[in-house]
């Protein structure tokens, strides 16, 4: 996915450029102070929020607080209780059984059943719906062919027993099933709200009901402003401790940084010019998320020279390593900046025999390293396979892509290496705004791009299965049967056994890295301000970003 994982922000990510993201950051000396009993969270958002309808949406970085599915994400990423108060799985890991809690409740005091769950699914997956994330319930008994439109929505691996009971049914073993059920598009929707507004569903934050710890008000679908309330309704209220949390929209981080300081803000993000500054005060924070942003090659550009190029290896690796990702990370992007091993992100998961982080079995020895003397070397051999001595290109980029904020200065500095380490080259810069580099894309209609990708759940397949054939993120339309078939193993007849799932994921990451299929280039961490009275946020690499059910002001 392309993901502007600001919103989701990332998307598995990867998805595709997300929305909207959390901003968070506080602290300063002309910071606000709360008073004791008022518990109220001042936060800044990327964007304007598209839909609340998790059906539709594309991304949960903030919506995970007041939807709520089987599952919530605690710390670390790890699956928390949720609307679920047990379950069970079967000893083959295809068959799970929910039951949800008898104090479940809508934000407008309806029972939450199974059935909601039910009808949430289908309509989740139903082809008309066009939900942007209804490739994630692939693997769930016949999704992949009702989303094809081959099968109807009804045959979905989910019936409902009972009025608490749910059962789902897998084509085979998930290994990250549970956390995969504490994404809110998993989660429950009334048919009755839904069939009662129509069209208007999640357009307005009166136009639905809510299932999580806060319930949205003062939002009419093109606001830059709106607030979270606490849902008395919810079941565990008892834990949220926030009364409300005020979100509005901040363009820039100069004006989120004078927010922050003149108190009108709880958290705020820096821009890597202003790291310099603040990094050794109390209430500088880093936060580090799961997505990768890369260099995607079109294997089947419109023109023939470059499509030639973009199909040979050496050329790729050429470009590779051109490219010096410390020089990117720490001048251009951010001190704080991670450069990745390979497409996989760091601190996702971890070996399940040896406990390593995936990052360090990934890793490629002398790959995505400097190499002048490579670069040439390289270059060389792609000119003689190819006979492509000389070619103009087009680097395309989006403008407001959250997830990237150094985007402008990341492809004048890819620009630059480019056409000094291989002459010949002339690549040219297209920054459009993020929606637009998003559709030029999807229509093949680029020559290089940066892109980017963040996880949807904490496990290495949600970065791996974009570069599969068939995938609907695979922009340049790679393709390598090989990694196809390592990827598709890991997922299937190996699903049930943890190290040689592993070792299949390991092998097609590698895989990708020695074709450089995309180059690697930077994974985001991200610098914040944050009021020290600001406790017990939870923040996680991956899938719904922020959770503040725990949440509180000192």
């Amino acid at each position: 996915m392309s993901k502007n994982k600001w919103f989701k922000l990332a998307g598995l990510g990867t998805v595709t450029l997300l929305s909207a993201v959390v901003l968070a950051a506080c602290g300063s000396n002309k910071s606000s102070d709360k008073g004791a009993n008022k518990q109220e969270l001042n936060l800044p958002a990327a964007a304007q929020l598209d839909t609340i309808d998790i059906s539709k949406s594309t991304g949960y970085g903030q919506t995970g607080n007041i939807f709520e599915s089987f599952f919530r994400l605690g710390k670390n990423g790890k699956a928390e209780p949720g609307l679920a108060s047990k379950t069970d799985v079967s000893a083959d890991g295809k068959t799970y059984t929910f039951t949800i809690r008898d104090d479940a409740k809508w934000s407008n005091g309806d029972p939450i059943t199974a059935q909601d769950f039910v009808y949430s699914w289908q309509r989740t997956v139903t082809p008309k719906t066009a939900s942007p994330y209804a490739y994630l319930f692939a693997g769930i008994k016949n999704a992949t062919d009702i989303v094809n439109g081959k099968k109807s929505p009804s045959t979905l691996g989910i019936k409902a027993t009972d009025k608490h009971t749910v059962v789902v049914s897998l084509d085979q073993p998930i290994a990250y099933f549970k956390v995969l059920m504490a994404y809110p598009l998993f989660g429950p929707q009334n048919q009755k709200v839904v069939d009662k507004y129509g069209s208007k569903y999640g357009t307005n934050a009166k136009y639905t009901v809510y299932s999580g710890p806060f319930k949205m008000s003062k939002w009419n679908g093109t606001a830059n402003t709106w607030t979270f309330t606490k849902n008395n309704d919810y079941w565990d209220k008892k834990a949220v401790k926030l009364d409300k949390i005020k979100y509005q929209v901040v363009s820039d981080s100069t004006t989120g940084l004078d927010l922050y300081q003149t108190g009108k803000l709880d958290m705020a993000q820096l821009d890597a010019t202003q790291v310099a500054n603040y990094a050794n005060q109390s209430d500088y924070k880093t936060y580090a998320y799961s997505y990768v942003s890369y260099l995607a090659y079109n294997f089947r550009d419109k023109n023939s020279n470059l499509a030639k190029l973009f199909g040979n290896k050496d050329f790729r690796q050429g470009v590779s390593a051109a490219l010096d990702r410390k020089t990117l990370a720490k001048k251009v992007v951010g001190v704080n900046t991670i450069i990745p091993t390979g497409f996989v992100s760091t601190d996702l998961a971890a070996n399940p025999t040896t406990g390593k982080d995936f990052s360090v079995d990934q890793k490629v020895k002398g790959a995505n390293t400097y190499n002048k003397k490579l670069v040439a070397k390289k270059w060389a051999a792609a000119k003689k396979a190819t006979g492509v001595t000389s070619a103009k290109m087009t680097l395309l980029a989006g403008s407001d892509n959250g997830s990237d904020p150094a985007t402008k200065e990341v492809v004048q500095y890819l620009k630059a290496q480019i056409e000094n380490l291989m002459p010949g080259l002339k690549v040219s810069v297209k920054i459009v705004p993020s929606k637009s580099a998003q559709d030029l894309q999807n229509e093949g209609d680029f020559d290089l791009a940066l892109s980017g990708w963040g996880a949807d759940f904490n496990d290495p397949i949600s970065f791996l299965q974009v570069m599969t054939k068939d995938s609907s993120y695979n922009k340049g339309k790679y393709n390598s049967a090989q990694y196809n078939e390592l990827v598709t193993k890991a997922s299937t007849t190996d699903a049930n056994d943890p190290a040689k799932r592993w070792g299949d994921m390991v092998a097609a990451s590698k895989l990708l890295t020695n074709d450089q299929a995309i180059t690697p280039l930077y994974q985001s961490v991200y610098s914040w301000l944050q009021k020290p009275s600001v406790k017990g946020l939870v923040h996680n690499t991956a899938g719904t970003q922020w959770s503040y059910k725990d949440a509180y002001i000192k």
